[in-house]
């Protein structure tokens, strides 16, 4: 036995005589598997983290299409317009944001506060696109942040967040264009401004490296955008009149998920590295055919879990164009090791 398969079999005792939980359904997407591209380009220049994003090194990034609701076509169009752009150069990834806001709002000041309860926007970057061992970073109109590391998502069981992990080294801004909490006139919006060094990306990279020219990471990015009352002055969510209690806030997304989870990441988008200067040529965005393969494997994933929830056996037959063979004999729901030289195909 192989000490790569030994250490998978000690993990999966530990886990199971640990009292591994995990839910008892996992939905599948119900939008088809279309995930959004994009090609981040190098920086021409030194970026400045101040929330500017008129500056000469962002003018030839372009701008992703508006967000969408994160159940996708599901969903009316958000209210407001919600776009990213990215850049890249030896050191970080920078991600800067508009977030169109008539009533820009923000309460939350002490770092790794629970951001989404502000409007916020957030950060989901898996890079080897595993769906495990990604990074979550969110934060509001105020410049709080909130930086996690999570080694798998929620669905999977606990333990899923390392709260207390930051990124050292991050660098963000937030401009206000208009008056922060101030009902008495109407804002046009904010802007995020972002530094993300590779010296931490990459530790969930594989290999451990910073990305090269060519190289695709699994990424998305989310608005959370509640509805707002005054009252004496000042801002307030908006309650169910019957409940008291605030109404759902909406979720705005880059690439949807097809259902009101962002912790999907198979869901996420593709955002692939250029070795090209922003504004100095082009590149096309590589299709790699397996990521079908996968979306095939993950499709057995989610019938897996729906058959357990109704206690009925796992079909030996899915339907679909892309289920054309028989499921393998072997039933078991995988567990990931997170050895990076153990990859799973999911």
């Amino acid at each position: 036995m192989s000490k790569r398969t030994s250490g998978f079999l000690v993990l999966l005792i530990l886990l199971l005589t640990a009292g591994f939980t995990a839910p008892s359904k996992v939905p599948e997407p119900k939008i088809p598997f279309d995930p959004e591209k994009y090609i981040c380009y190098r920086a021409s220049g030194p970026v400045q983290i101040d929330g500017d994003l008129d500056e000469a090194v962002w003018s030839k990034a372009p701008w992703s299409d508006n967000f969408v609701d994160i159940e996708g076509p599901l969903k009316p169009k958000p209210r407001y317009r919600t776009m990213v752009k990215m850049l890249w150069d030896n050191d970080y990834f920078y991600i800067g944001a508009y977030l169109e806001e008539p009533n820009v709002w923000a309460t939350l000041t002490a770092r790794d506060s629970i951001i989404y309860q502000d409007n916020d926007f957030e950060v989901f970057i898996d890079p080897d696109g595993d769906t495990h061992n990604y990074y979550e970073l969110e934060m509001n109109a105020l410049n709080t942040v909130w930086d996690l590391f999570l080694v798998n998502p929620y669905r999977d069981g606990n333990p899923a967040n390392i709260h207390a992990w930051d990124i050292q080294g991050l660098k963000t801004a937030a401009k206000v264009n208009g008056t922060l909490n101030d009902p008495r006139n109407k804002d046009k919006g904010w802007f995020v401004e972002i530094a993300m060094p590779w010296e931490i990306l990459k530790e969930a990279a594989f290999p451990k490296s910073a990305p090269k020219a060519g190289d695709q990471w699994r990424m998305n990015f989310s608005r959370v955008e509640y509805r707002l009352n005054v009252v004496d002055g000042n801002y307030i969510k908006a309650t169910n009149p019957a409940s008291g209690k605030p109404l759902p806030e909406d979720n705005w997304v880059w690439s949807p998920m097809g259902l009101v989870n962002i912790h999907y990441p198979e869901m996420w988008g593709y955002v692939q590295f250029s070795g090209k200067i922003a504004g100095q040529g082009r590149d096309s965005l590589k299709e790699k055919p397996e990521e079908k393969v996968k979306w095939a494997l993950r499709k057995i994933y989610y019938a897996e879990w729906a058959a357990r929830a109704e206690k009925k056996r796992v079909p030996e037959r899915l339907e679909g164009p892309w289920a054309e063979r028989e499921r393998p004999q072997d039933q078991r729901l995988f567990v990931s090791s997170h050895d990076p030289d153990d990859r799973k195909p999911f």
